[in-house]
Parts: structure tokens; C-alpha cells; sequence
């Protein structure tokens, strides 16, 4: 009876043992068997696994392809043109038994933190070797590649494989974007200065041809003017003439009425001229017709 306790507790004993010497490596990950921090079993495949219990630890990583952004950096292309460089890269886990010796018990942080110096050099060395128009252009890829490359060479002391490294963007920096924003302020100004000053010297030619114009047309139509009223005066005065031919005793009449209605009209002007004037020959005449010179004087 007093064996019974004895054997539970061994049985008990023996269970948890056997239970804490199982682990379970799942698909998505890889795990190090690891006694008093030595690497002593790598389990790659998925599924169950044993260790010693309290002696062996089992450490795991993730076996999957991973994604670190690389931290923004400035670079300096031939060109004295600076650019700021916004990067990621992917990665992966190629041998654990490197990736532990080289990251220690910090794992993932520590070696994204190396791997992230890694490939900012690089991407430094890279850009600074060409102009910022080869980066702008289509043969960005074949810079991407480039930098991939020479990381992957630095990444293998780290255990890790490097992927694939893409630029998400490339910019100018703040102040240097501010300068060339006001620069194009200044040239959109400059343009819009330039066409108004064209469209003013268009507008003064334009005008200065319609002056022209108009002063042309005004004096071709005076001078028409001038002529029609000279050819008008000619042919009245031959009219006057023919007449005056024909019978000058009516042509003095004719006259003489003209100047009477022109003298002699309503209002407050006063005409003042002697009784025996010949202007009034024609008026003091009985018969209507001018008056000899001598009845005048009589």
C-alpha cells in the first residue's frame, strides 16, 4: 500500500519527462536543439521531434521568406544631385546554424538591424556610382539588381540569403524639394511674364495698324471729301456763271434776295446802312428791277 504513492509519482515523473522531451516543428518554421547553448540537432522537416529535457532548449525561426524595410537614406549620384531613397528587401533563413552563431540569442531584430546596414551600403555604393537619371529611369531594375547582389554576398555571414530589393521611391530631399519647387514657381512665372509681354506687343501691333487704319481711312475720305466738295463748288460756280451769261439782271436779283435773307433775318441783330445804299436797290425800285446809278444818287 505504501508503494502505490511511490509509483504515482514516477509514473507522473516519467510523463512529464516524455511529454517536455517532444516538440513539434511546425511547417512554417525551423527549430536548433541547443545544450548549454550549443547547437546539437537542426530540424528542418516538420513534425515530432525529441530533445533531453532540462538539458536541451529548443530555439525556433521562421522559415519563411521575410520582408525588412530598409530605413530611408540619402545619396549623393555623380550628378551632386541628392535623392532620398526609400527601400525593401526580402529575405530568408539559409542556414541556422550560421544565423545563430552570427545573431547569438538576439535572432530576427538583431540580424534585420545588420542585414538593414548591410543593404543601405550597398544601395549607397550602388547609387552613388551612376546619375540620378539612370535612377529615375527604366534602368532602375538592373540597379536593384545590382544592389541585390552585393548584399547577398555580404548576407551569407549572416546565415540569410537576400531575395530580392526593391526602391519603393526616390525623392528629393525636404529642402532641396522646397528649392526646386520655388524654382519652378519662378520659371512658370517667368513664362507666364514672357507670353504676357507677347500678348502686350501683340496687342500694341495691333493696335498701332488700326490707328494706322483709321487715320488712313480718315484722310482718304477727307481727301475724297475735298474733292467732291471742289468738283461740287466748280460745277455750282459754272451754274452761276451759265446763269449770270444768260441774264445777268436776274442773277443780280437772285443774288440780292440771297443776301437779303441772309442779312435781314429775325432776332435781335440790327442792321444799320444808308437810305440811298445799292443794297437796297432792288427793295426802294417800283419795279422791281435795280435802280439806274443815277436815280440813285439823285
Amino acid at each position: 500500500m505504501r508503494k502505490s504513492p511511490i509509483i504515482l509519482i514516477l509514473v507522473f515523473i516519467l510523463a512529464v519527462a516524455g511529454l517536455s522531451s517532444i516538440f513539434i516543428v511546425d511547417e512554417r518554421e525551423r527549430a536548433l536543439v541547443l545544450q548549454f547553448g550549443r547547437v546539437v540537432a537542426v530540424k528542418e522537416d516538420p513534425g515530432l521531434a525529441f530533445k533531453i529535457p532540462v538539458i536541451q532548449e529548443v530555439v525556433r525561426y521562421d522559415d519563411r521568406i521575410l520582408s525588412i524595410d530598409v530605413q530611408p537614406l540619402e545619396v549623393t549620384p555623380l550628378d551632386d544631385r541628392r535623392l532620398v531613397v526609400d527601400a525593401f528587401a526580402r529575405y530568408r533563413i539559409s542556414d541556422l546554424e550560421q544565423f545563430r552563431q552570427a545573431v547569438g540569442v538576439g535572432g530576427i531584430p538583431v540580424a534585420e538591424d545588420r542585414l538593414d546596414r548591410i543593404l543601405r551600403a550597398e544601395t549607397r555604393e550602388v547609387l552613388g556610382s551612376v546619375s540620378s537619371r539612370d535612377i529615375l529611369s527604366s534602368d532602375r531594375a538592373a540597379l536593384m539588381l545590382r544592389i541585390r547582389n552585393s548584399a547577398i554576398a555580404e548576407a551569407q555571414a549572416l546565415g540569410v540569403s537576400v531575395i530580392d530589393v526593391r526602391l519603393k521611391a526616390t525623392d528629393l530631399p525636404q529642402a532641396n524639394l522646397e528649392a526646386t519647387f520655388d524654382r519652378m514657381k519662378a520659371e512658370r512665372e517667368r513664362e507666364a511674364t514672357d507670353e504676357r509681354a507677347r500678348g502686350n506687343e501683340a496687342a500694341q501691333r495691333v493696335r498701332a495698324q488700326a490707328d494706322r487704319t483709321v487715320v488712313e481711312l480718315v484722310s482718304d475720305a477727307r481727301r475724297e471729301a475735298e474733292i467732291i466738295r471742289g468738283e461740287a463748288d466748280a460745277e455750282r460756280n459754272a451754274i452761276f456763271a451759265e446763269a449770270y451769261g444768260a441774264d445777268p439782271e436776274f442773277f443780280e436779283f437772285y443774288r440780292s434776295l440771297t443776301a437779303y435773307e441772309n442779312a435781314l433775318q429775325g432776332g435781335n441783330s440790327s442792321l444799320i446802312l444808308s437810305p440811298d445804299s445799292e443794297f437796297f436797290n432792288y427793295l426802294s425800285s417800283p419795279t422791281g428791277r435795280r435802280a439806274p446809278a443815277a436815280a440813285a444818287t439823285e
